[in-house]
């Protein structure tokens, strides 16, 4: 969310921001709601202060046998009281509409992200690893697992309809294995403390990290029915589903003064994930691209803001070590305004070689939200002073197991159709270095 005080001070910045996103400008309608709440505010001081003279000069009326006096203020303090208390419901009535209004800005880039307008206008910073010779025509993820027996997306379709996969034997190991690997690294080698967090949370907690209200339709919910037969909307059986850990690792700062000395806070933690990919009918509907539920490792730091961006950078280089290490050609792009996420203030997405599309795909993202997050939040420290002030928050994939998995079927199958296992995760794998075309592993 962003600070109003802001928007007041420069509202040109505001709608400047919001035209290198692609969005119309909305300064003038959140001036608007502010000045509605505030000169609303001034009436009913102006009111109360008006009731508690006339509640003084009653008791002098009294005093000095004025009866007339008395009785007129008497009715003066009754007429403020009915102001001040329809005046209370609307003053929470603007406040709301301006708290929406805020709710649904999106976050304000740096200075030195990129304009543009979609994915094509995002810029290529560095290159990692060697793009792979295989030699011979590869094949697509799924290809090569369903011909091994060990993916099956029809019987998952059976059982909870698209975007599903049942993943089987050795693929199943190797998936397990990548997820392993990647969060002993975030954790043993790169510092992030490892949490388990819930995999369901409240309206407030997918509010506090930006979910909420915007993107519903890209969420799953819990639902129970009550004792008459309706769905229920009861806190503890209407909760929302994570669509990555970045939700509750980061709202475990929520609510909350942190002691300064003890920042920055790095969380890592291996979830399953899950996302109802709304907006992509169409996109990805073959293979274990995009799936409703997935595994993913998540990173998540929350900062002093004089760090944030050095974190970012930081943070980044932990996703494409873990990528590096498996051996894996990416490169990394920081995003344009108009491709950036909604509370996002700067993104890198790493992308990684796939030989059986030919192409690049995103594997992670990175992101700097500055004190976007923490606003939804009310998470912040206490500055040299003493006074309150917001962290900054940043998150990123540590990275997507899937995905990964995606990525080492295709750059290390063999011509025969199997499916070497690159040297890291051989002690995950239990000594396995082979996958065969018939999905037996081999030592």
């Amino acid at each position: 969310m962003l600070d109003i005080r802001l928007i007041r001070d420069n509202p040109a910045a505001l709608d400047d921001a919001l035209k290198k996103r692609g969005a119309e400008p909305a300064s003038a309608e959140i001036l608007k709601l502010d000045d509605a709440r505030r000169d609303h505010l001034t009436k009913l001081q102006d009111a109360q202060s008006a009731r508690n003279t006339a509640s003084k000069a009653i008791g002098k009326a009294k005093a000095t046998g004025d009866e007339a006096e008395a009785a007129r203020l008497i009715e003066e303090v009754a007429k403020h009281k009915a102001f001040i208390q329809e005046g209370e419901d609307e003053e929470r009535r603007l406040t709301h509409a301006l708290d929406d209004a805020l709710a649904s800005l999106p976050n304000i880039p740096l200075d030195d992200v990129p304009e543009g307008a979609d994915e094509d206008d995002n810029v290529e910073v560095r290159l990692g690893g060697q793009k792979p010779t295989l030699g011979f025509d590869g094949k697509e993820h799924f290809e090569l697992g369903e011909a091994m027996g060990l993916m099956d997306f029809e019987t998952a379709a059976k059982l909870s309809g698209s975007r599903f996969c049942v993943m089987k034997g050795a693929l199943a190991k190797l998936e397990r294995a990548l997820g392993q690997f990647m969060l002993n690294t975030q954790v043993g080698k790169n510092g992030y403390q490892e949490i388990a967090p819930p995999l369901l949370v409240r309206d407030e907690v997918m509010f506090g990290t930006g979910q909420l209200p915007k993107f519903a339709d890209d969420l799953f919910r819990t639902a129970k029915d009550d004792e008459d037969g309706e769905r229920s909307n009861n806190d503890q059986t209407s909760l929302w589903m994570i669509p990555t850990a970045e939700v509750p690792l980061t709202n475990l700062a929520r609510e909350s003064i942190v002691d300064a000395e003890t920042l920055p806070h790095r969380l890592a933690a291996l979830t399953p994930c899950f996302r109802a990919e709304a907006g992509s009918a169409g996109r990805d509907t073959k293979g274990y691209l995009r799936q409703h539920q997935f595994n993913k490792v998540e990173m998540v730091s929350i900062t002093h803001p004089d760090e944030s961006d050095a974190e970012l950078e930081r943070m980044t280089a932990c996703a494409e070590g873990v990528l590096a290490d498996l051996g894996l050609h990416t490169r990394t792009v920081v995003l344009c305004t108009g491709d950036m996420g909604f509370g996002a203030r700067k993104t890198y997405d790493i992308e990684v070689w796939l030989p059986g599309q030919h192409k690049y795909r995103e594997i992670s993202s990175c992101s700097t939200c500055g004190d976007f997050q923490a606003r939804r939040m009310n998470a912040r420290y206490r500055d040299a002073n003493g006074k309150p002030q917001f962290v900054h928050t940043l998150n990123g994939s540590g990275v997507a197991a899937g995905r990964a998995l995606i990525a080492v079927m295709e750059n290390y199958q063999t011509e025969d159709g199997g499916l070497r296992i690159p040297d890291v995760l051989v002690p995950y794998m239990g000594g396995t270095t082979l996958i065969s075309a018939n999905g037996q592993e081999v030592t």
